[in-house]
């Protein structure tokens, strides 16, 4: 990785920092688990997004054929994966924010819990996932080599079948209001009227 393609992988490694800090401060208020997913089903989504970070993160990847490069290293590429990284983890922030105290780390009902209609929820079922998928996208961009690519794969595979359970979860709970929306809603990309 060449110096300027090197700070702008850096920069998305200072938001992905941020993003953290920020989810441990705001988990501190949340309602109460009135039913979640049990230990073993949180495996089955969280050891793949530990081994994507570690693919993304970790200089021990950068192994052989997981080093190779997808775009030439050039400030360009560094640059627009570092505004995907910024925009994506504003998304995530900004979703996480309208969730409240709805929100959770693992797939849960919580007590009086509420469907969400406001801020990106409008569009979007899954915003939080959403956003975290555009800055994968955007660090893997700026990073340049193909173990980008195969941690943004695992994520997309990781945040679907978590949304699906989750969105199982929402169809007991909620029946004919959580179809309509379904309706009107993308699952990770914006659904207009």
């Amino acid at each position: 990785m060449n110096g300027d393609s090197h700070f702008w992988f850096q920069l998305c490694v200072y938001c992905w920092i941020a993003f953290v800090l920020y989810w441990m401060f705001s988990a501190l208020k949340r309602k109460e688990a009135k039913r979640k997913e049990s230990l073993q089903e949180r495996m089955r989504h969280v050891l793949p997004m530990a081994a994507a970070y570690i693919l993304m993160f970790s200089e021990s990847a950068h192994y052989r054929a997981l080093g190779a490069r997808f775009v030439p290293p050039s400030e360009l590429f560094g640059i627009l994966g570092a505004i995907l990284t910024v925009a994506g983890i504003g998304l995530a922030i900004w979703a996480r924010w309208h969730l409240g105290t709805n929100w959770s780390a693992t797939i849960s009902i919580r007590a009086d819990h509420e469907l969400i209609h406001t801020g990106p929820y409008r569009t979007i079922r899954h915003p939080i996932y959403t956003g975290m998928l555009l800055a994968f996208a955007g660090t893997a961009v700026a990073l340049g080599e193909v173990r980008g690519v195969i941690a943004f794969g695992i994520v997309l595979a990781a945040f679907y079948f978590k949304a699906r359970k989750e969105e199982s979860y929402l169809t007991q709970e909620f029946g004919p209001r959580f179809a309509e929306r379904v309706q009107h809603t993308g699952m990770f990309l914006p659904r207009f009227p």
